[in-house]
């Protein structure tokens, strides 16, 4: 140890030291970022991405290397042979380029932390074939046990930095794989110098062409510049495009493609902002929902085409009526909610709703059809009704569904007596509680893809609910209900349980992903649950995918980020669900360590047809790639929407397109697979009959 101290401190010059450990630190993290961009592309792309990384990555370490030599102290005359010290840079480009690529195309096997090793090899090589093209008056001899541990510290360093880059668990880990790869490089090359012992021979001469340090200090400069010029353009040509990618991404994420109204996000936004003014708590701020009367049968009868005209048409309608201090948004297919802070009493606020259900009410053309809609408005206030945001829609809500049992085209304000719904709903949390004991719950499965062979890759677990009385329960319905009630923490538990112990028999080893409430994910006791619900039924952890809404997360980051490492530290995957609806999402992303990000089926439905929709599902797929995290698209209905997303390069879908959610039973074909492959085969065996062996 205090010989490695002495070569670094006394051996070589303060001067040259700290300029090689500077091209060191910028050449490191700035490999590492540059490595990144392989694993978050494809084809052509992530060969030039390769071809960047090796000469930024070699030519760092090169130059690295030899500006470190120019300050070492080895008391007698230097020089270097030209042809190994051009090979050593040779070397470092080509090994570590090598070593690059294998990390950067390895998915999740051994092969990234190989790549890495590598890599780290590759540093050693340069050290060492340009150190045997130093020339000294005298002879170098050499310390073996230091030598291995260059190589040692050089391959495990480089696997490191590899391994953090590519399996982060935080924003952080990036940083780490850049603060792995420069001890590889410092590492190897102070290892090696303390290993290096120059037996002076004032006798000897060096050879005529050898190059003095002069000369090779003109051709470090170059290298050095060069290097920083093509890594620093790059850089900023990178991070302008994945800035103004997340920019264009935000404004697209807070409208809504097909009426380029506000989204649900940017409505909760607004609604925030305007409650959180000083002059909020003295002035009225009205909240009115509504959704269209005939929608339905427009679209039925129509179709989704003649749909969505009317919903431009309203959207444009609205937009028209708004004055300053008032605006609208479309939440859901056919809701709508409107926001003003300018009316004073509840005349005002009845003339604005007469207003827009007048507006509404006028007919919308289509290919010569006239299609005729209505609303009726609910309506509730801001602060003597409610307070909060949740409040607010539920109390307008309320008001509109007794709006709509009036009639069509009628203003309902909401009082205190229209609470007759919230006992509806714990009647159907009491049956809800029985009915789970009396096994009227099943879990239904539906089909995730592969884009391009359409292959079965995973299947999603959804609750379904037969009640004796009612039918199938939508599970908007209950869902909600047992997320109040807290009953959700043991039907989620059964959920998993029952998923676990059907997966794990099934000869095709497909990976479930199993939905994950907020309620549950606040509880502190999930991960060990999910650890022994996974010992329990034997099923490997790694097929097991979990996935959590932002609804579940924003409440308490910190919290949510502690739970979601425990679980991905046992082996799940860890899916953003309905992605694109939160406000937060781009800084979500950031934060937390998602195996997959599924886009919510809101986005997917206009790509066909909607530039805007089309553009917010591209913006996604570029912003999931910089970070290298797997997109699923949900709701994919038809061959239009694959073909989109094919051409996107979004590899996993679901949808109505590859098949609805079933019960199990229905699914035999698929769980059983290999099974089935393995009959076949057999068969193919018998002569005569076409098969795999034929």
């Amino acid at each position: 140890m205090l010989k490695l101290v002495n070569c670094i401190v006394v051996d070589h010059d303060p001067v040259s030291l700290a300029a090689a450990v500077g091209i060191c630190i910028c050449g490191a993290f700035l490999t590492m970022r540059l490595f990144g961009r392989i694993r978050g592309t494809r084809g052509m792309a992530r060969a030039s991405w390769i071809s960047l990384t090796s000469v930024i990555g070699g030519c760092s370490i090169w130059t690295t290397h030899f500006v470190a030599m120019m300050g070492y102290e080895a008391g007698v005359v230097t020089g270097y042979e030209p042809q190994r010290t051009l090979m050593s840079l040779i070397l470092a480009v080509s090994i570590t380029g090598i070593g690059f690529a294998i990390a950067g195309i390895a998915q999740r096997s051994l092969a990234i932390e190989a790549g890495g090793g590598l890599v780290g090899l590759g540093i050693a090589a340069m050290h060492y074939v340009g150190m045997s093209g130093y020339q000294v008056q005298g002879h170098l001899e050499w310390d073996r046990s230091y030598v291995v541990m260059s190589l040692i510290c050089g391959a495990l360093f480089g696997a490191i930095a590899t391994n953090r880059a590519s399996r982060p668990l935080t924003r952080f880990c990036r940083l780490g794989g850049g603060v792995a790869l420069l001890l590889a490089i410092a590492s190897t090359h102070f290892l090696g110098m303390t290993a290096l012992t120059v037996v002076p021979n004032m006798q000897a001469q060096l050879p005529y062409d050898v190059l003095p340090e002069s000369i090779l200090t003109v051709v470090v400069v170059v290298v050095t510049l060069m290097i920083m010029t093509i890594g620093a353009t790059s850089y900023a040509i990178d991070r302008q495009s994945s800035k103004s990618a997340v920019e264009r991404y935000r404004q697209l994420s807070l409208h809504d493609a097909l009426t380029g109204l506000p989204n649900r996000a940017a409505f909760i936004e607004r609604l925030t902002h305007m409650i959180d003014m000083p002059s909020a708590h003295s002035e009225r701020i009205y909240v009115f929902s509504f959704d269209l009367d005939r929608f339905k049968e427009i679209n039925d009868v129509h179709g989704h085409a003649a749909g969505d005209q009317v919903l431009r048409a309203v959207g444009e309608r609205l937009s028209a009526r708004l004055r300053e201090g008032e605006f609208v948004a479309r939440i859901g297919g056919d809701e709508f909610v409107a926001v003003s802070s300018r009316l004073y009493t509840k005349a005002d606020a009845q003339q604005f709703a007469e207003k827009v259900i007048q507006d509404l009410g006028a007919p919308v053309e289509w290919v010569g059809e006239t299609l005729s809609i209505g609303t009726s408005i609910g309506v509730t206030m801001y602060p003597e009704s409610a307070e909060s945001i949740d409040d607010l829609m539920a109390q307008s809500d309320i008001a509109m569904y007794r709006a709509k049992a009036i009639g069509s085209n009628n203003v309902c304000f909401y009082d205190r007596s229209m609470d007759l719904a919230a006992r509806e709903r714990n009647a159907l949390a009491m049956d809800m509680r029985s009915g789970f004991l009396r096994g009227e719950f099943e879990l239904y499965y539906q089909r995730q893809n592969d884009t391009a062979t359409g292959d079965v890759i995973g299947l999603e677990v959804l609750l379904r609910w037969n009640h004796p009385v009612r039918g199938l329960v939508s599970p908007s319905e209950f869902i909600p209900i047992a997320e109040r009630s807290g009953f959700i923490l043991e039907l989620g538990d059964w959920v998993l349980r029952q998923s676990c112990l059907a997966a794990v028999k099934w000869s095709n080893p497909l990976r479930i992903a199993v939905n994950v409430a907020p309620k549950q994910l606040a509880d502190i006791r999930l991960p060990e649950r999910v650890r022994e619900i996974l010992e329990e039924s034997g099923l490997p952890a790694e097929r097991l995918e979990l996935e959590i809404t932002e609804s579940g997360i924003i409440a308490d980051q910190q919290h949510a980020l502690q739970i979601i490492r425990q679980l991905k530290a046992i082996g799940v995957k860890i899916a953003m669900d309905d992605y694109g609806t939160g406000y937060s999402s781009l800084s979500t992303l950031q934060l937390f360590p998602f195996d997959k990000i599924k886009i919510d089926r809101g986005f997917i439905d206009g790509v066909a047809s909607s530039r805007q929709s089309a553009a917010i599902v591209r913006s996604t797929l570029i912003l999931a790639a910089s970070l290298d995290i797997p997109v699923l698209a949900e709701g994919v209905e038809s061959e239009a929407h694959v073909r989109f997303l094919q051409a996107e390069g979004c590899e996993q879908v679901q949808g109505y397109f590859y098949g609805r959610p079933v019960p199990l039973s229905a699914l035999s074909d698929v769980v059983n697979l290999v099974r089935e492959i393995e009959a076949d085969a057999g068969s193919s065996a018998v002569p005569g009959k076409p098969g795999l062996a034929a």
